[in-house]
């Protein structure tokens, strides 16, 4: 089993989530302590798991701490096993260091615990995203029809003509967003050195066969130089931060850059690459950076400076439309030629 930090459940921690998925637990809340995943606290049912759910999920909120939390639901799946909402807390005010550990090690912990038993699963950083309004805000979203990029097409049309296989916890998990696979540590400091205004430009590829997010390049990148990073013939994500100006404002925007030269990659390659897309933008984020825009290209001659800047400023069209002369009836005939009148009657 691959690993994002090297980071496991303790002995401790894996006996209770042996014993603990009968119904007799509500809540359990894990954390990180010697560089090993512990059981901080956990709670009974009192009512059900909806009157249950904002006085047992909010007070385990610290505002400055990271956290897991399982919390069951009162359904079960079709072998009978309870439903659980797989809840990760990483508040605004929690140092860069906790936020990228806790990040890194989410997809770990999920394994660890069964990820076929997790019916939901949501990140915050405010306890608005996690209380009992945020998830079912969440769950709509979930519900709601999105149009669908051809990559996604694609996905789902291959996705539908498989037969579904058991999960176990040594599987890579889909997600709600998509496949989720462990991004190796430097990536990871190379995404928070980009973050810390160390270097512009990181590069990500999937590794097809060992089914993780790898490091291609990291450096400090002028815009010019920018379109002979892309490969012609893999596909690839790209981070580059974008100095510019605007509006007399300095600005240093991050850009997520989708690179996906058409139908010169597998259809596994296209196929992966769609899928772990917003996995790996929903990590970005987790790690404190904003990402101001996501674009996708099929060719590195698109990412001139110009165009980076339309598409972070779109042009807006103010100027008002001149007014036309209506055009006269069809069918008139040709336009009748007048004599001038002479003058004095001559």
């Amino acid at each position: 089993m691959s690993h994002q930090t090297g980071i496991t459940a303790s002995e401790d921690l894996r006996n209770f989530f042996a014993t603990s998925k009968d119904g007799s637990i509500r809540l359990m809340k894990i954390g990180i302590d010697n560089e090993e995943l512990v059981l901080l606290d956990k709670s009974e049912p009192r009512s059900s798991w909806e009157e249950d759910y904002d006085a047992q999920v909010l007070p385990h909120l610290d505002e400055k701490q990271p956290c897991y939390i399982f919390y069951r639901m009162d359904s079960t799946d079709n072998s009978d096993q309870y439903e659980w909402i797989y809840l990760s807390w990483s508040p605004d005010f929690a140092s860069v260091k906790h936020k990228m550990l806790f990040a890194a090690t989410r997809a770990t912990l999920k394994r660890e615990f069964g990820g076929g038993q997790v019916k939901w699963e949501i990140f915050g950083t405010v306890k608005e995203d996690l209380s009992l309004s945020g998830f079912r805000k969440h769950v709509e979203a979930h519900d709601a029809p999105a149009p669908l990029t051809f990559e996604e097409e694609e996905l789902a049309m291959i996705k539908s003509t498989e037969v579904k296989a058991d999960i176990g916890v040594d599987t890579k998990h889909q997600t709600l967003s998509g496949v989720a696979f462990p991004i190796e540590d430097d990536a990871l400091h190379k995404i928070m050195e980009l973050g810390q205004g160390e270097i512009t430009y990181v590069q990500l590829s999937v590794d097809l066969e060992n089914e993780k997010i790898c490091l291609e390049a990291a450096e400090d990148l002028a815009v010019s130089a920018l379109p002979s990073r892309v490969p012609a013939d893999h596909a690839r994500y790209h981070l580059f931060k974008f100095k510019h100006t605007h509006e007399g404002d300095y600005l240093q925007s991050i850009i997520f850059i989708y690179s996906m030269p058409g139908y010169k990659c597998s259809v596994k390659e296209r196929m992966l690459y769609s899928s772990c897309k917003s996995p790996v933008i929903e990590m970005v984020e987790q790690l404190g950076l904003q990402v101001d825009r996501k674009l996708e290209i099929d060719s590195g001659e698109e990412l001139s400076e110009a165009y980076l800047y339309d598409e972070l400023h779109p042009k807006k069209n103010i100027a008002k439309q001149a007014f036309a002369k209506p055009k006269g009836p069809a069918g008139r005939g040709p336009k009748r030629m007048t004599k001038p009148r002479a003058e004095n009657g001559e």
